[in-house]
């Protein structure tokens, strides 16, 4: 069965939660942190191997040299400890949810707050 976009997506951001873990973890080893940071570095670095300007080879190093980073970042992660991380990102992305719903609510009624004073203030 294939995922939506949006399914992937959430996996992905959950693969890098565990590979966050990992890193801070003692009981990872450290050519696995080495590995998980130059992983994460590529990830957000501004610099990739073929320009996002070029068409189509541009995006084509996002595409496969990333995961395949991430999925090697992964198997250095002994499986005890991954299942572990796999429950905190669990927790940590339903968590990050809930706060942003939390936050955007308490923008929402802000904003309407001050409509509400400004348009009162008018009226006088």
């Amino acid at each position: 069965m294939k995922l939506n976009l949006q399914q992937q997506v959430k996996e992905l951001k959950g693969k890098v939660y565990i590979l966050y873990y990992a890193s801070k973890d003692p009981r990872v080893s450290w050519y696995s942190k080495l590995f998980i940071a130059m992983v994460i570095g590529y990830a957000l670095s501004p610099i990739d191997l073929i320009p996002d300007f070029i068409p189509v080879l541009g995006y084509l190093d996002d595409l496969i040299l990333l995961p395949i980073g991430i999925i090697l970042a992964l198997k250095l992660i002994p499986d005890n400890l991954y299942e572990e991380f796999k429950e905190k990102a669990e927790i940590s992305m339903d968590n990050q949810v809930s706060r942003i719903g939390g936050v955007f609510v308490i923008i929402v009624w802000v904003v309407l707050i001050f409509i509400c004073f400004f348009t009162f203030l008018k009226l006088k």
